[in-house]
């Protein structure tokens, strides 16, 4: 219904605040420059600047919100009065309503809770032309009308009565209906202006808290124009003290004698060292050299090795291919020998079939034989 400019999620701005604080942080660490070994009295000072910054931050927005509390607490607490007065309102025009316009002489219903209702509207009987008796009473037959001219009178009048009781039923209605339009439309002018006086309320909270954090911004602002200013000034004064140091130090010095560690003589300061010496270069040639020769000499006694291995690899390969010819010829003599053998024994063999075909199994057995034979094993 009514915009309001809320601040951003603190927890949605928390992780970006977070990584610009880490890369400030590494920056003035990783800087060294300006990296102070110890403690950093001046960060420890921005950091508890920042802390009441943010605490005063903090404190503002609480009781903004708790100014606006109380303010949404009085606007529900009026429209509260305002709607149980507009609810009595109402119940009391409903009630006056019921006793004026609905009396129990009035009402035109059959009571069905009233079950005697038809006996007491016929009392006791009165004389012949009683009006409660009707034709099953046989106290009057067809064709007697003897109050005729009253009974039409009386129509008359109930007719009058109930068509002035419609028409001032109407007009009440119109007259209701007309005080219900009236008092709506107090109610939503009511509406509207509370709705005004909210919407007021809101853009005066929302300049306020603009205002808070405008202030903020701006000191924060000034506050970091005022480090950046300092670091600048630390850092042209890191500078002209690094130029004054190279030009009083022996820095840029050609004299050897600097580098010269003083605990370890045989090391150098990488600082301050300015190349090898002449004689240092010769000696590092002439130790090269050397190397040469010894890298030579090895070269050559490993080729030598490396030749007399492969002679030994060759002679080892010839005996084994003569060894391999002997075992080959010692096997085919051996496949000839046995060869020999076995048709000297298969000559014996047929010779000895023959000899016992001939001489030994010269009966052939019969079917008594067999016969016979199967007798006697039972």
């Amino acid at each position: 219904m009514y915009q309001v400019d809320l601040p951003p999620d603190p927890k949605e701005v928390a992780p970006t605040e977070a990584r610009n604080q880490e890369k400030e942080r590494q920056s003035r660490f990783f800087n060294v420059r300006t990296r102070v070994m110890g403690v950093d009295v001046e960060a420890l000072n921005n950091q508890v600047e920042e802390r009441k910054l943010q605490e005063a931050t903090e404190r503002s927005k609480k009781a903004a919100y708790g100014t606006n509390q109380v303010q949404y607490d009085l606007v529900a607490q009026m429209l509260e009065k305002e709607e149980a007065e507009r609810t009595r309102r109402l119940a009391k025009k409903v009630q006056n309503f019921r006793e004026q316009r609905q009396q129990l002489r009035n009402r035109r219903e059959f009571d069905f809770w009233d079950s005697n209702q038809l006996w007491r509207e016929f009392p006791a009987y009165l004389g012949d032309n009683a009006p409660y008796y009707g034709q099953a009473s046989l106290q009057c037959f067809s064709g007697e009308d003897l109050e005729r001219a009253a009974c039409l009178r009386m129509q008359q009048e109930q007719f009058q009565y109930s068509l002035e009781r419609q028409l001032q039923e109407q007009q009440q209605a119109r007259v209701d209906e007309n005080y219900t339009d009236m008092l709506d439309d107090q109610l939503r002018l009511a509406v509207d202006m509370r709705a005004a006086q909210l919407a007021k309320l809101e853009e005066s909270c929302r300049i306020a808290m603009m205002a808070a954090t405008a202030n903020a911004n701006k000191a924060q602002a000034a506050k970091l124009a005022e480090r950046q200013r300092r670091e600048h000034q630390r850092q042209q004064e890191a500078n002209l003290v690094e130029v004054q140091n190279q030009i009083t130090s022996d820095l840029l010095a050609e004299n050897p004698q600097v580098a010269q560690n003083p605990v370890a003589p045989h090391r150098v300061l990488p600082y301050c060292w300015k190349g090898m010496t002449p004689e240092q270069r010769a000696t590092i040639k002439k130790v090269q050299e050397t190397h040469h020769h010894e890298k030579e000499a090895q070269r050559q006694a490993e080729q030598a090795l490396d030749a007399k291995w492969e002679s030994q690899a060759i002679n080892l390969a010839q005996a084994a291919m003569e060894l391999e010819e002997q075992e080959k010829e010692l096997c085919a003599e051996f496949r000839r020998g046995l060869g020999s053998f076995n048709q000297q024994l298969a000559k014996e063999q047929k010779a000895q079939q023959n000899y016992l075909n001939s001489l030994i199994y010269t009966n052939q057995p019969t079917a008594q034989y067999h016969l016979q034979f199967n007798t006697n094993s039972r």
